[in-house]
């Protein structure tokens, strides 16, 4: 199987390649080593050699033979090492599975490495001192976004077409939107976080993956998700199989697409033309659409988006053995200090914060059942925009400046909707744009129904960066 055709492949097509008899598992995972050994090089986002063997996995689950790869922010994979992209951690080895990498092993999926990520995962720019820079493969001089933009950048360059990723303010969206990707941030409890964890991030932050088509996602979410033993709370189960959603009508929905910056920050004509665009496809297709906006208090966000930095940096405080600040970034050091200052009183302000904003937001969702906006408020970052080591920041500068780059996304983070990136614009330079699409809490079958008409409405299959030299079309899929 030669790159060309390996490429050309999303997750589900390889799978039923290999059903069908026509390619072997074993001739899949060696074409997906030769695409990392290419793709790596060119950037940089592997955090570790591809592992030899691959994890186990499953023979006979719904990916059997499709390769995977697992971020590096925290444990997840027994026997894996973790950094969280620090020099301060010498990595840690994990001693059990999270509950989800049990489910991804049960699907089949064939893990085969570890993905690069920014500090403690709290920058939208994944370019750490432990690891270098993460370079874009639509054009090397930008940005692939963060905190997975390992995992966007090698599903984007075609080297696997899924990877696992994880959101805490729009960490697996704004990487999307950055790479051409599909990103789906799942409604708060869809998708467990145990054993060891059970709100990470004070139940802001949340894990899936990357996917370059709609129905990768649909068919991956319906092999993860659901509560594991001992889970606080669980979103509410689905009707049907989301794989089936992504085939069907939804019927007329109330539709507010809006493209002003909660924060009052600026947003990219370029970008702001994509998310407009997108809702007049919906409008064409006979759903009511109209400009609206949640009410946002956007001085609350904050206060919920630092209990959130809080919550990781307190992980690392409250370990047997602490990591040195002295070896970590400017940024994470500015974390580090807030959480050692922080009382219960500070904590409590910001969960008032945060059930403030999600009760105001689903108030909105009760008179809307989507709302359409850009994923990021620019085009893909040139790298060093956001500057996570510069000692100057300090926590205002640092949320100001991811508030200006990605105005959109942590909102949903803190109220808890499902979310997903979809890679339906292009800039005038050819680099990607993500509309993001919103929608009530544990409505992610109306996300897959409409995320599945804008794929075919306003189709990206056939816009592949130039990674593999010669390069071919997508096939179709």
């Amino acid at each position: 199987m030669d790159l060309h055709e390996y490429a050309k492949y999303d997750a589900v097509g390889l799978r039923d390649l290999i059903a069908s008899g026509a390619v072997s598992a074993t001739e899949v995972e060696d074409a997906a080593r030769r695409a990392l050994a290419e793709a790596d090089p060119k950037v940089n986002g592997l955090a570790l050699p591809v592992f030899t063997p691959a994890l186990a996995h499953a023979a006979d689950g719904p990916f059997s033979g499709v390769p995977f790869l697992i971020k590096d922010h925290g444990p997840v994979a027994e026997g894996v090492p973790f950094f969280l992209g620090s020099r301060a951690l010498p990595g840690i080895v994990t001693h059990h599975d999270t509950d989800l990498m049990t489910r991804f092993r049960a699907a089949g999926l064939v893990t085969l490495g570890l993905t690069t990520a920014p500090e403690m995962s709290l920058s939208f720019a994944t370019e750490s001192l432990k690891y270098g820079v993460t370079r874009n493969p639509w054009d090397p001089a930008r940005g692939v976004g963060g905190s997975s933009g390992g995992a966007a950048a090698l599903v984007a360059a075609g080297a696997v077409p899924v990877a696992h990723a994880s959101d805490g303010a729009g960490s697996i969206r704004v990487p999307a939107s950055c790479c051409g990707l599909v990103g789906l941030k799942p409604s708060r409890g869809r998708v467990t976080s145990g054993p060891d964890m059970g709100e990470p991030m004070l139940g802001m932050a949340y894990e899936f993956a990357l996917t370059r088509t709609v129905r990768d996602a649909a068919h991956l979410l319906d092999a993860v998700h659901g509560p594991g033993v001992g889970d606080k709370y669980s979103a509410p189960p689905p009707g049907g199989r989301y794989a089936d959603d992504a085939g069907t009508e939804p019927g007329r929905l109330r539709v507010a697409v809006t493209t002003e910056s909660w924060a009052g920050t600026k947003v990219d004509e370029q970008v702001a033309a994509w998310a407009t665009r997108a809702g007049h496809v919906l409008e064409q297709a006979g759903h009511a659409v109209r400009a609206a906006t949640p009410a946002v208090d956007w001085e609350a966000v904050t206060q919920a988006w630092v209990a959130e930095g809080v919550a990781i940096s307190s992980t690392l405080l409250l370990a047997p053995r602490q990591p040195d600040p002295a070896a970590m970034e400017a940024v994470s050091r500015r974390f580090l200090e807030t959480a050692n200052e922080w009382t219960a009183l500070d904590l409590l302000s910001a969960l008032n914060a945060q059930n403030r904003v999600t009760r105001s937001v689903g108030a909105f969702f009760t008179e809307y059942d989507l709302l359409v906006t850009p994923t990021l408020g620019h085009l893909p970052a040139p790298h060093g925009t956001l500057r996570y080591d510069d000692p100057e920041h300090t926590l205002a500068s640092w949320l100001h400046s991811l508030t200006e780059y990605g105005p959109f996304t942590t909102l949903f983070n803190v109220t808890g909707q499902p979310a997903i990136s979809l890679p339906l614009g292009q800039s005038e330079d050819g680099l990607p744009i993500g509309v993001q699409i919103v929608a009530p809490y544990g409505r992610e079958d109306l996300l897959f129904q409409v995320a599945a008409h804008l794929e075919q409405a306003m189709p990206w299959k056939d816009r592949t960066p130039p990674v593999f030299a010669g390069k071919q079309p997508a096939a179709d899929l």
